[in-house]
């Protein structure tokens, strides 16, 4: 039954217990925001960390459209944006953001939380 295969996967992932999404921009064939090298580095560096933590998913997107100062990363539901997250801005996203519940400011430039639709 593939339904039952979809629900053994997803909660193997910790679908259903999430605390924090993060999006990272990062290896595009053809590089706008940043080097293909620094986005790879951000990627690399955001798997090793994020695999102590199952409470925070991590998803590589070719593209987030912001094509300027990036590697680019988004984390929901604050669906705080982040700027230049190469490795030592994710580190500090990791450390501050996903785990300590504190954006960093200073990378920030936009804001944009996901609010669940009204009821009824």
């Amino acid at each position: 039954m593939p339904q039952d295969k979809l629900h053994k996967i997803s909660a193997s992932l910790g679908i259903g217990k999430l605390q924090r999404h993060i999006f990272l921009c990062a290896d595009q064939s053809d590089a706008k925001c940043c080097s293909r090298k620094t986005s790879l580095e951000s990627w690399d560096y955001l798997k090793m960390r994020l695999k102590e933590h199952p409470g925070i998913f991590r998803t590589k997107v070719h593209c987030l459209r912001i094509c300027e100062d990036g590697p680019i990363a988004v984390v929901y539901p604050e669906g705080i944006w982040y700027k230049l997250a190469s490795r030592e801005v994710i580190q500090r996203i990791v450390d501050e953001h996903l785990i300590g519940g504190r954006p960093v400011e200073e990378f920030i430039f936009a804001r944009d939380p996901l609010n669940p639709p009204p009821a009824g």
